[in-house]
């Protein structure tokens, strides 16, 4: 109710500007409204003119001459999204001027810097879209805005390169991701081409980027010393999992302090020292002992933090800490919707920009999740509708909504300014039919059926078995 009196007066304007499109677009709007969401957001966010200048202030070795970095952007997120099966694929359907090598050129030279800020700059223009939209998930934690970090490997690429033919295989890289799990975007990302590199060693760079009044919530492997000062230094908090060569001084038995779904918990103050035995801060410890073991065999669960037992008592940790599993659902979605790890790219600089405009269309894909939030408040989007369907039906209707629909109809989503863009996003949202993006959601996993038949035998046929012959 609130959202709907708070753009109440913008719903004539809403109107007008839907009434502008001619029939082809708005039968696209009434039958895959997400679509023209996505579109519309790419025209408003990524349009050429926009993307082209924020590229000559960005870039700082790279140049255009005649194959723009739009275009280059377009062509990709064709295959990221799945619209294109491959970068060869995509450059035949596109109107690209230059040869295919060129294509291939660009992308191996690509600037890291440039992948990097074009997931913070689209990374804060959607959180900026989706705060007014009110779409935002409740806080986790009243008063702090809470940062996920955690570490992503790429996958092992093919090896067309003739240096990896006769190599093992190959890892074009891996970075460290910052999640925001209140607007659920990914808010920064540190890539890195050495795919053997120790995800500590980009520690420093994400340390340049903490913020007081922030709380960084992360595992055990990042649990050093120089890490936990520049939190403190910053006046931020952290949740971070107790490694188990990290020096702790406890000032004071281990006290219970609650009960978890877990199991019980319990709670110490304790004085934490870097490798040497110096003093770095003081803070909590808490212990929460594991009815189930890990996958790692852990039956015990140490964190340690720096927020206060008076804003958050040892039961609201555990369940904190609990949360960063967000982080890595929101990895297994891009990777599961999103062809986020292009194995058909060898080089480094190439497949991370891959992986950072993946994690750019999973940030537009966050606002359209928060329009459905505002526009259909009493359902519990989240739970209910299915990100697969979400992107497979973006992924069916991209081409023949790019074919059928004139250019200059997408320009009034590039000009609409930020309020209008809000306003039509939600009367889009409202036509979405939520029925069909539902998730199946299965029971539970029955146990493995123990093989006690054709022992010995690789293989049967299946319409001999159930012939019973």
């Amino acid at each position: 109710l609130q959202v709907f009196v708070k753009y109440s007066h913008f719903k004539l304007d809403t109107r007008s500007l839907l009434d502008m499109f001619d029939g082809i677009l708005q039968k696209f709007a009434d039958r895959a409204p997400v679509s023209v969401m996505v579109r519309g957001l790419l025209e408003h966010l990524l349009n050429a003119e926009r993307l082209d200048s924020w590229f000559d202030t960005t870039c700082e070795r790279q140049y255009t001459r005649t194959l723009l970095f739009s275009s280059l952007v377009g062509l990709m997120l064709q295959v990221v999204c799945r619209v294109q099966t491959s970068v060869n694929a995509a450059y035949r359907h596109s109107a690209i001027a230059v040869s295919i090598v060129a294509v291939y050129d660009k992308l191996q030279g690509m600037e890291l810097k440039t992948s990097q800020e074009l997931v913070r700059w689209i990374g804060q223009e959607s959180q900026a879209i989706i705060e007014p939209l009110g779409g935002e998930r409740p806080a986790l934690l009243p008063g702090y805005a809470i940062r996920y970090l955690d570490g992503n490997c790429l996958a092992g690429s093919e090896k067309r390169l003739k240096a990896l033919r006769a190599s093992a295989a190959a890892l074009p890289g891996k970075s460290l991701v910052v999640f925001n799990p209140r607007a659920g975007v990914v808010c920064d990302v540190f890539p890195c081409e050495d795919g053997h590199a120790q995800e500590r060693a980009l520690l420093p760079q994400v340390q340049a980027r903490i913020r007081a009044g922030e709380l960084w919530i992360t595992d055990r492997n990042f649990c050093v010393s120089a890490f936990l000062v520049a939190i403190a230094e910053a006046k931020a908090h952290c949740i971070i999992r107790h490694h188990a060569g990290r020096t702790v001084k406890p000032l004071g038995p281990l006290q219970p302090a609650g009960d978890s779904p877990s199991g019980p918990i319990f709670e110490q103050a304790v004085e934490i020292n870097d490798e040497d035995g110096q003093y770095l801060w003081r803070g909590r410890r808490i212990v929460v002992k594991l009815h189930t073991p890990t996958r790692n065999g852990d039956r015990i669960l140490a964190l340690l933090t720096t927020l206060p037992s008076q804003i958050a008592p040892a039961p609201i940790i555990a369940e904190l800490y609990r949360t960063r599993w967000t982080i890595e659902t929101a990895f297994q979605k891009i990777e599961a919707h999103l062809n986020s790890e292009l194995n058909t790219l060898g080089y480094p600089k190439a497949a991370l920009f891959g992986f950072c405009l993946a994690l750019v269309a999973f940030n537009l894909y966050a606002v359209v999740m928060a329009a459905l939030r505002a526009a259909h408040p009493d359902t519990d989007i989240d739970d209910s509708v299915s990100e697969y369907y979400l992107a497979a039906e973006i992924a069916n209707t991209t081409q023949g909504l790019n074919i059928a629909v004139e250019e200059e109809q997408w320009t009034r989503f590039a000009q609409a300014d930020r309020t209008l863009l809000c306003a039509l996003l939600l009367n889009l949202a409202r036509r979405v039919d939520l029925h069909r993006l539902r998730k199946n959601k299965r029971g539970p996993k029955k146990p493995r059926t123990p093989r006690t038949q054709h022992k010995g035998k690789p293989h049967i046929s299946t319409a001999k078995v159930l012939a019973g012959t």
